[in-house]
């Protein structure tokens, strides 16, 4: 890691530029769609982009916003985290989740909680053994269409 920085990407030019390494994560959505509900998120929901830069290339994505619940009181919930496969196993991701979780003791929030697909094994591995998240839910869904 060279220079490594951290910044929100706001504009719709910077938010293009991460959605071919969210796409990696995302891979049900089309350029289009992931900018329009990036954009909704935000308007919407506080949902903030936010990219890391090695020398000055984007490598790494995470998706978060604030939220309250009477479960998890005032929280940031991690909506994305990906780093490009490239560039992985660099401590990108590490990097990332810690600047969430320092975004979210600067704005007085209490913990920070994230879902991860059931079959990623080396994910669950990095966030419990490496970042140490305790596993303590299940998420379940329901399609409605």
């Amino acid at each position: 890691m060279e220079k490594v920085t951290i910044k929100e990407l706001e504009s719709v030019e910077e938010i293009k530029q991460a959605f071919p390494i969210m796409k990696q994560l995302r891979t049900h959505l089309d350029q289009e769609s992931y900018i329009d509900l990036v954009l909704e998120a935000r308007d919407y929901d506080r949902y903030k982009v936010v990219g890391l830069f090695d020398a000055g290339v984007l490598v790494a994505v995470t998706g978060f916003k604030p939220m309250i619940t009477l479960y998890n009181g005032r929280f940031v919930w991690v909506c994305d985290l990906v780093t490009d496969a490239c560039f992985r196993s660099n401590g990108y991701g590490e990097k990332l989740l810690d600047y969430v979780q320092t975004w979210a003791k600067q704005n007085k929030y209490e913990s920070v909680s994230l879902s991860s697909g059931l079959k990623r094994t080396d994910a669950h591995r990095f966030y419990e053994k490496k970042m140490n998240y305790d596993k303590v839910s299940y998420v379940f869904k329901l399609p409605l269409t």
